[in-house]
């Protein structure tokens, strides 16, 4: 088997049979196998389902487990020599797989490669991206100083965003919205971390790869277009927790510590969790308690955007 792709699903009825369909079309000419793992979903979806075929298979947790325990049963429970994980709410809509694959086989010191993901209106997402330092805490894609100088070379340098994403580069990190990787190094790194519930796992897995010698690379010969956080707008609050409970997992396992410096971090993650907090619940006071913009929001017409932009 040549590429196990690994979806790991939470309340994703609405997005997932498009994801699936998009495999089983752009995925013509490769050996793969379809892993679902739904993590006690409970909004009637039912995938996949019969017509789906031999290569999808489901497993249903009786619990939510989180994303990296839901990964490594899908690890355990499939065979292929390159692994993709890929989020319920992307579909693969351009380019080509195998090039990816080649790369691995090209480049043997290649241990992960992320591909090109798009936003839903066709524009480029910023998926790859340097390792968490100390200033990344003022200088991520959503704090304030990113907001008003997103042009700061400290912004810039974390986020990547001073080159077109059109070529093949080296990078420290891809999104596990949709990452490839070799089989062959679980047995250097072992499987996914499962302290990191939701958030933050695809960090960790590519920094371990990258201390055990491997490289990262994003390569934009796939297209996977990415409507952001399907599963965790349901509920955003938990999710929200669930994050910052992950950035300081993170930085407990991977910076050097000291008191004080312990006290400043967490001191940023927890108030910065606060102020995510105020304002979801600002928001959903807006929107009339439900948690729902005022508007209505067209899947289908910001996928047919996107795939204009990209042709």
């Amino acid at each position: 088997m040549q590429l196990s792709i690994i979806i790991v699903t939470y309340n994703s009825a609405r997005h997932l049979p498009a994801c699936l369909k998009s495999i089983s079309e752009q995925l013509k000419g490769v050996e793969y196998e379809v892993c679902v793992v739904d993590n006690a979903s409970d909004d009637g979806g039912d995938a996949p389902d019969e017509s789906a075929g031999g290569r999808f298979r489901l497993f249903r947790n009786t619990r939510n487990l989180g994303f990296s325990a839901a990964v490594n049963i899908g690890l355990r429970n499939t065979s292929g020599r390159y692994v993709m994980w890929l989020n319920p709410d992307t579909e693969v809509i351009g380019g080509d797989v195998r090039e990816l694959l080649r790369h691995f086989e090209e480049e043997p010191e290649v241990g992960v490669v992320g591909p090109q993901l798009l936003n839903s209106d066709g524009s480029i997402q910023l998926s790859c991206r340097s390792f968490p330092s100390y200033s990344t805490a003022f200088f991520n894609r959503y704090s304030l100083l990113t907001r008003l100088l997103p042009k700061n070379r400290y912004s810039r340098r974390y986020l990547h965003t001073d080159w077109d994403h059109k070529a093949i580069r080296e990078v420290d990190w891809v999104s596990g919205a949709c990452l490839l990787h070799r089989r062959t190094m679980l047995d250097e790194l072992g499987e996914l971390d499962e302290l990191f519930f939701m958030y933050i796992e695809d960090i960790d897995f590519c920094l371990r790869a990258s201390r055990a010698g491997w490289r990262v690379h994003y390569h934009p010969s796939l297209r996977v277009l990415h409507h952001i956080a399907g599963s965790s707008r349901q509920v955003p609050f938990s999710m929200i927790v669930e994050l910052h409970k992950s950035i300081w997992r993170y930085y407990t396992k991977h910076f050097r510590r000291n008191p004080l410096k312990d006290a400043a971090g967490g001191a940023v993650i927890w108030g910065r969790c606060a102020g995510m907090l105020l304002r979801a619940a600002l928001r959903r006071a807006a929107s009339g308690g439900d948690g729902r913009p005022r508007f209505a929001y067209s899947i289908k017409r910001s996928r047919t955007a996107a795939r204009r932009n990209v042709q």
